[in-house]
């Protein structure tokens, strides 16, 4: 690194990044010097560090829903009684990032930015159908969480675009949603496979919405669209779970590598959405529960997988 830079404003951020090609911005810093020593991204050569810019770490609360400034740290999430109770998966997410030291270090839009699959954050963000805000000298313009994430460590922001704010639209009454993942241990770890979900329960009691998103599972993390369709009209019950799961297992091609073989997480994402499915269920219904423990998940046996 030759050139260090500490904006105090999200525009004198933009400006540095129009200024200077292949600056890298950090905020809270977790995972810069981590991916350098794992040779997965070289230490840049300019840096811009924007946690002194104050309007990044902004909080709008209106009746379209909840505007989280970039610099959210996932440990003001995890204690929100705001996100707990109306975006529940969100907390539930960030509660599992890292360690305590990260999550009070780690931001929203870092996690975004940094675009690894197995972010927790993603899959409810999906849910939730969130949106960013990404700012230039060219003015700003919003894109669709979905259309942010695009591949792994990739994004669809341009080189010279700054991730200001994350908005979660405001959700209907009798609504749950829930982010359940399986892991090897219950700090600084990465899901294996993790899963969130969202549903609107009707006056019948039956399914009138669900989103289903998967992380971990695929190149980015992504919506089970096939299994939301099938729960809609539905009695939320063991059975319903179990199709909307298996469909949500058929709706990816996981990959192989060093934390689990793909036939595993096929088989464990069908655990982790019918347990999202069940919590997100229960809170709809006025029921606050606890997300279950993801550790020792069922043993998968020859034949249990297609």
């Amino acid at each position: 690194m030759s050139r260090y830079f500490a904006p105090t404003t999200a525009a004198e951020a933009a400006a540095l990044l129009a200024e200077h090609e292949g600056a890298r911005v950090v905020a809270g810093g977790t995972d810069l010097v981590v991916a350098a020593r794992g040779g997965k991204h070289r230490m840049p050569e300019v840096l811009i560090a924007i946690h002194g810019a104050t309007d990044l770490a902004s909080l709008v609360e209106n009746e379209d829903g909840l505007r989280l400034g970039a610099l959210t740290s996932h440990a003001w999430i995890e204690r929100s009684p705001l996100i707990g109770s109306h975006w529940s998966a969100l907390a539930d997410a960030s509660a599992l990032v890292g360690s305590p030291a990260t999550r009070a270090n780690g931001t929203l839009g870092g996690n975004l930015m940094n675009a690894s699959p197995a972010m927790d954050t993603g899959a409810p963000l999906l849910v939730f159908e969130a949106d960013v805000e990404l700012l230039s000298l060219r003015g700003t313009r919003t894109v669709p969480v979905a259309d942010l994430l695009a591949g792994p460590g990739r994004t669809t922001a341009e080189p010279d675009e700054l991730l200001t704010s994350v908005r979660l639209p405001d959700l209907p009454p009798a609504t749950g949603s829930a982010y359940v993942r399986l892991e090897h241990r219950r700090a600084m770890e990465i899901a294996v496979v993790g899963a969130a979900a969202l549903v609107t329960l009707g006056d019948d009691g039956r399914v009138a919405n669900s989103r289903i998103a998967l992380s971990a599972a695929a190149p980015t993390c992504v919506r089970a669209r096939e299994a939301e369709d099938l729960l809609r009209g539905l009695r939320p019950d063991c059975a319903s779970f179990r199709d909307a799961a298996a469909l949500a297992t058929g709706a990816v091609q996981p990959i192989t590598d060093v934390r689990a073989s793909a036939r595993y997480r096929r088989a464990m994402i069908s655990v982790v959405v019918s347990r999202a499915l069940a919590v997100a269920v229960a809170r709809a219904a006025g029921t606050d529960i606890a997300v279950p423990a993801n550790r020792n998940l069922p043993t998968v046996t020859a034949g249990s997988t297609g």
